[in-house]
Order: structure tokens, then sequence, then C-alpha cells
């Protein structure tokens, strides 16, 4: 009987995907399904404002820097701090997604956000559906922080383990998005339950109504002083 591999096994995490992206100088192999996506579905664009939620160790970054080019902007927020050498274009600051928002984000680079991604994934403990659990709240979160910092029109990529809230996940993205897909990347580690799920075109009346919430927060903050 083949013995079922895990993904603390060397060879399950070292896999042709893994040796690709140290030969290249990329950070992490996941560059390699966030090209597959924007291949597909057209996300990033040159000269387009970037915001990367839980960006470390920054393989993602790397890979929208060379997009959008110099006269576009990548943001990127983690927990921990991104060690690498990347061109001037490109920023990032240690945070909690939980507790951060993208306002001064967005004052700094000028404009709203074209373009939101999250590969944001829960520390694992070993409980799938713990771990799946944390993981789709994780996900919830970055379709929050994408209706607040995208301009209408933009787009949204996002990492989920799938599990039982799934239909509410694609239901949240179909309120918000004009297009809304579910996507498994062809480096997905075998047995994994981790999908994508791919947002285009921000709706207007959701831009809208994110607007109005922002303007009534800054008013009862004018009323409290």
């Amino acid at each position: 009987m083949a013995r079922r591999r895990k993904l603390n096994d060397r060879a399950a995490r070292h896999d042709t995907a893994y040796r690709r992206a140290k030969q290249e100088n990329f950070a992490a192999r996941a560059i390699y399904k966030l090209e597959e996506i924007d291949k597909r579905f057209r996300v990033i664009k040159p000269r387009a404002s970037v915001l990367d939620l839980g960006c470390w160790p920054g393989s993602w970054m790397q890979y929208a820097a060379t997009r959008v080019g110099p006269e576009g902007h990548v943001f990127g927020i983690d927990l921990r701090p991104v060690e690498l050498a990347l061109p001037g274009w490109v920023a990032h600051e240690v945070a909690d997604v939980n507790d951060w928002s993208p306002e001064g984000a967005i004052a700094a680079a000028g404009r709203r956000f074209d373009v939101v991604l999250s590969d944001m994934a829960p520390q694992t403990t070993g409980d799938r559906a713990s771990d799946q659990w944390r993981s789709e709240a994780l996900l919830l979160r970055a379709l929050e922080l994408a209706r607040a910092a995208l301009r209408p029109g933009g787009h949204f990529v996002g990492k989920v383990f799938q599990a039982g809230r799934f239909p509410e996940l694609l239901g949240e993205l179909r309120a918000s998005f004009q297009e809304a897909k579910a996507y498994q990347a062809k480096h997905t580690r075998a047995g994994s339950s981790e999908q994508y799920l791919i947002g285009r075109g921000l709706r207007i009346n959701i831009a809208a109504e994110q607007a109005r919430d922002r303007a009534s927060a800054h008013d009862r903050a004018d009323e409290s002083d």
C-alpha cells in the first residue's frame, strides 16, 4: 500500500514547484499559483495598485511588482516582516489584518487599490475542522478589507481551505463582485482542500456603501471631539 504523504513530509513540501522557485529566486512556490490565476482571470494589469494581505514570505509581491511595473504600486501586510530585496514601488508593514485599516495605505498610494490579494492561512493545529474554520474566518476578513480598499470595478483573489461555510463565502463573493468563481490552482498539493475565490469587478453599490460607512464613522468621530 502506498504511504500517504503528509504536509510535513520533506518530499511533499520540496516538490518540483518548490525547487523551481528556489532556482528562479522566488520566495515561495505560491508564486506559480498567482501566475496561473492571473493568466486565467487577468486580475493584475500594468500600472495597477495592489494590496497583498498576508504577504510573507513575499512571492506574491514579487510577482505583482513585475506585473504592475514602476508606474504601479504594491503594498503588503503580514504578521512577519518580509526580508526580500524588492523594487521601490513595493512597500510592506508588519500588522495584524484583524486590527488593520486600509485607509493609511490608500492615502499613501494616493488612490484606492485596483486589486486585493490574500494568500492568508492560519497556523495549522492538526485539527482539520478547526484549521478550516479559521481559514474561512480569514477569508471573510480579507473580503471585508477588499470591499473597503478597492475602487469600484476592482478585483479580488483570496485563498481558503474549503469546508462547511464554503457556500456562504461564495454568496458573499457574488454579492460583492460582478463575476465570482472558485478555482483550484494546478500547483495545489494533492489532497489539499485549498481553493481560491476570484472576484472580478467590485460592484459600484458596494463601494458606495463602504464610502458612506466611512463618512458616517468620520462624522461620529468629529462629534465626539
